[in-house]
């Protein structure tokens, strides 16, 4: 670009004004402040009680100001993320020790399992509006599906009565394993209700989905507690658990039951039942002796669960294990 062409752009573009211009709103600016200061007795603001008072509540109301571990918006903020974890290790880990609980029997199942009386009322209403509209593919489907509810309601009794004679046993003195469930509806519902039917304790690891905004009314209220991290409720319920029984569900219950045969598999977990409640359901599901045909899993590894169709065959199975495991050396068991 020649001297021309610069000379051309600087007219278009000038500088000089607009800087001119700052300058002078600086300069204003400063005046003004030495004006306000010479208002002030002896030119220093330190002396205006007004102004210092008012400093001085600010510095109380900062944020600056707080202590770290009372600044939600520190907390809340990504770089603390890892001190949130790590409180979300700790805290149900104070209760839980305080409480003394020290062994749980985890159940997991599907939040769309339902009451008989609830299953009931879903078909009665699914025939209506069906009848209404029959050819309508969609109230098919869900008249399918209600009907399909009502067969699983089975379940919900099944994991209701199962949690009831692990609490009256526990109630009566005979162990002190306690049940856990992730808190919300459907077969954890269950499970928390049939602890509360024999009056025992249970436990709620609950965390906000879609769906699942609050906890069952029928966790403990000491146990209760709600977590931000997967990762984390997973932890607490696989560390303190004994035998862990699971019904039929969803992907939720898929990602815990491989978890826990993953652990199992691979010897981090120590030895403890794993029971698949509703042998049709999960040998449809799933085809574990093709996974071992494949060579995919070795064909021990199928000894890693049992199916069941009996909520005492369940408890049973557990109890024998348990009475197994305490005759045996110290030596011989596995870590957690």
């Amino acid at each position: 670009m020649g001297l021309r062409e610069k000379k051309e752009m600087a007219d278009q573009f000038p500088r000089k004004a607009s800087f001119d211009l700052r300058s002078r709103e600086r300069i204003e600016g400063i005046n003004s402040q030495v004006t306000n200061l010479e208002a002030i007795q002896g030119g220093r603001r330190s002396e205006d009680e007004r102004l210092v008072n008012e400093n001085f509540q600010q510095i109380l109301r900062s944020s600056s100001y707080q202590l770290a571990h009372s600044d939600g918006d520190l907390l809340s903020s990504a770089e603390m993320r890892g001190v949130r974890m790590l409180l979300e290790i700790t805290k149900p880990q104070q209760i839980l020790d305080a409480q003394g609980v020290d062994s749980t029997i985890i159940i997991f199942g599907g939040v769309n399992i339902i009451e008989r009386s609830d299953a009931e009322q879903r078909l009665a209403a699914a025939e209506a509006e069906l009848a209404a509209d029959p050819s309508n593919p969609a109230l098919k489907r869900q008249h399918q599906r209600s009907q399909r509810q009502l067969e699983f309601s089975r379940y919900y009794d099944a994991a209701r009565e199962f949690s009831r004679l692990v609490s009256a046993d526990q109630q009566a003195g005979h162990h002190k394993q306690v049940i856990v469930t992730g808190g919300g509806p459907g077969i954890m519902e269950a499970a928390n209700r049939g602890a509360f039917d024999a009056g025992g304790r249970s436990i709620g690891l609950s965390i906000k989905l879609p769906g699942e905004p609050v906890p069952n009314p029928y966790i403990s209220p000491e146990l209760c507690f709600q977590f931000n991290y997967f990762a984390l409720r997973k932890f607490h319920f696989v560390k303190r658990s004994t035998a862990a029984v699971l019904f039929p569900g969803g992907f939720g219950t898929l990602d815990e039951l491989f978890e826990v045969l993953t652990l199992r598999q691979t010897a981090i977990k120590r030895r403890m039942p794993v029971i698949l409640f509703g042998k049709d359901f999960w040998q449809r599901l799933i085809d574990f002796d093709y996974l071992a045909d494949c060579g995919l899993i070795r064909e021990e590894h199928l000894e890693l669960f049992q199916f069941t169709d009996s909520a005492q065959e369940a408890w049973s199975w557990i109890q024998a294990f348990e009475e197994k495991a305490n005759d045996a050396p110290s030596s011989e068991a596995l870590a957690a």
